[in-house]
């Protein structure tokens, strides 16, 4: 696998953007008169709230059942300061999609909550659900739709109760492992919804040249735990493992054995083989070098980063390229390891970022 061992940071031309039109857009959904609680959110696009909302009036969680997931689901948002006091105002929204086995409530990031121009939204993406619509819908957990639940749900249920711009160059995906898979696919699924993407530390290589992380997915969702100890989350204990229970390792995309073809779907999904689909979108990466350690994440991933980067390359495409290798100039606590610490400086690099090109 190719790796690099030195720290590069690399913009070509700049970020892609839609050009800045006019919008004409209707009166603001409706919202607390003063701002000191969240907005009330109407049911609907087949989302059903339950319970109440928690948190304050610009940070707050509320939790929803799906027909297409199974379960219930946290989906955290967060508003700019100044929300409630121009009532008139609109807002590009920045879709942040969490990393396995994580949950939307542990997206407590600093950078996250630092812009005044943007509404976040870090919808609830399973333990293991891949940001992906699975193969097998019948296992013992239930429905898996998560694409269908993100994509055809949430983003319509938050236009609907938010103040956004409802419109592709006001919009952006991006994540951290797990998450960073999911970014780049669903920019690369639906490129009509999405102005700009970003992988942070993602599994964004599923060839059969990355074999280490496609059977680091088969081990999410088999259960395989000794395959997936030290996540996004840190080392896990085999007793309490966020994996159960188990499910068979054609689930999700079908066999991931490259033999006789059987794995074709694995590389449909295949962010790396595909960025040609991403044309026009503003793409961002970010990765380290896990210190050259073979046993952190971080060191695979890397090798997933230059083999989008090159195919970013042999397609002319413009791009932001970040490999921080051992975190020794990225961060006062990033090591270049798969970790939280050099994902907030991750994200104070890319949230100005896209702030500016919202802007332009």
């Amino acid at each position: 696998m190719a790796r690099t061992s030195n720290r590069r940071r690399l913009t070509a031309t700049g970020m892609v953007t839609a050009a800045a039109l006019a919008l004409a857009l209707p009166a603001g959904p409706a919202q607390a008169a003063d701002g000191t609680a969240p907005p009330p959110m109407t049911n609907g696009f087949g989302l059903t709230q339950v319970d109440t909302a928690v948190g304050g009036p610009t940070n707050f969680t509320i939790t929803v059942t799906t027909p297409e997931v199974s379960g219930k689901h946290h989906i955290k948002i967060i508003l700019p300061s100044g929300y409630y006091a121009d009532p008139d105002r609109r807002y590009p929204v920045l879709y942040f999609l969490h990393g396995s086995p994580d949950d939307p409530i542990q997206q407590n990031y600093p950078a996250l909550t630092m812009s005044d121009s943007m509404i976040t939204v870090i919808p609830d993406g399973g333990a293991r659900g891949w940001y992906a619509n699975w193969l097998n819908q019948k296992t013992q957990i239930g429905a898996q739709n998560w694409e269908n639940f993100h994509l055809e749900q949430v983003i319509p249920f938050i236009d609907a109760n938010l103040r956004t711009i409802p419109a592709k160059r006001a919009r952006a995906v991006a994540g951290v492992s797990m998450g960073g898979f999911g970014a780049l696919h669903y920019a690369q699924d639906r490129p009509d919804l999405f102005s700009q993407t970003a992988s942070l530390s993602g599994d964004i290589d599923l060839s059969a040249r990355s074999m280490d992380l496609r059977l680091a997915v088969v081990a999410s969702v088999t259960d395989a735990l000794g395959a997936i100890c030290g996540s996004s989350s840190g080392a896990c204990d085999p007793g309490s493992s966020p994996y159960k229970p188990g499910v068979d390792s054609d689930a999700l995309f079908g066999s991931p054995y490259p033999v006789f073809n059987a794995d074709w779907r694995w590389n449909e999904v295949d962010p790396a083989a595909h960025m040609d689909k991403l044309a026009g979108i503003g793409v961002s990466v970010y990765v380290g070098n896990g210190g050259g350690v073979p046993t952190e994440p971080e060191f695979w991933l890397e090798g997933a980063a230059q083999h989008v980067k090159d195919s970013m390359d042999a397609l002319g495409m413009p791009y932001h390229y970040v490999d921080y290798g051992d975190g020794s100039d990225w961060g006062t606590q990033c090591n270049g390891g798969h970790n939280s610490y050099c994902w907030e400086q991750d994200l104070r690099d890319l949230i100005p970022r896209l702030e500016r090109a919202f802007a332009s």
